[in-house]
């Protein structure tokens, strides 16, 4: 499946997480481009809207190839290749670390909503390797929901089998077979966000 952008994608997945309308829901989106889509959604199920920000830690080679991920509390995750080259990416790390913690300063004010005793649905516009969004559910883990929903509407398969191990639940619109090799090939329109739009999007 093809989205037209991610405001469509989030509209989908919206519809898919109709059966948890009624629940105690926080959405928690991961910046930039899963704003888009959990503001969709948040408006669909009429639910607050919260950031998990995560940042990808790309390989000293080739930025873009993730081999980690970090949060803003400091928590990591790495490939087996990123263990292995651990030395030489803490820089990256700490690099990483100070954008998440920029990011939700200037997105929220530093504020963020608990998901204790809470359904927290976790959002991205898609998913690759999955280091991010398995340290965003990690990090949802340590403040004790009552339960974990991976959100996105496209995801490799073995991916999606992996997590429906580590959430409670996983819920998307295209569960590929054959994956395109990048998220953004699922979309028509895939913009980079600026900061300005994401603010702009929070208070909307």
């Amino acid at each position: 499946m093809i989205f037209k952008d991610r405001a469509e994608a989030g509209r989908k997945l919206a519809e898919k997480l109709r059966s948890f309308e009624g629940g105690d829901i926080v959405i928690y989106a991961l910046p930039r481009g899963g704003v888009v889509l959990g503001k969709e959604i948040a408006k669909a199920l009429n639910k607050p809207l919260d950031l998990l920000v995560v940042r990808k830690v790309g390989h000293p080679l080739d930025e873009e190839y993730a081999v980690g991920a970090v949060a803003e509390d400091g928590h990591t995750i790495f490939s087996e290749e990123g263990k292995k080259i651990a030395k030489e990416l803490e820089g990256i790390v700490q690099k990483e670390r100070k954008e998440a913690e920029r990011r939700r300063q200037v997105y929220t004010g530093g504020r963020s909503t608990s998901a204790k005793d809470k359904i927290a649905i976790i959002v991205d516009d898609g998913i690759a390797t999955g280091l991010t969004m398995e340290l965003a559910v990690n990090e949802i883990k340590h403040q004790n929901p009552k339960k974990v929903i991976v959100a996105v509407p496209v995801v490799p398969i073995e991916t999606a089998k992996r997590f429906k191990k580590i959430a409670d639940d996983l819920v998307a619109v295209d569960i590929a077979d054959e994956y395109l090799g990048s998220v953004g090939a699922y979309y028509r329109e895939f913009p980079q966000l600026t900061d300005e739009e994401v603010i702009k999007i929070l208070k909307s």
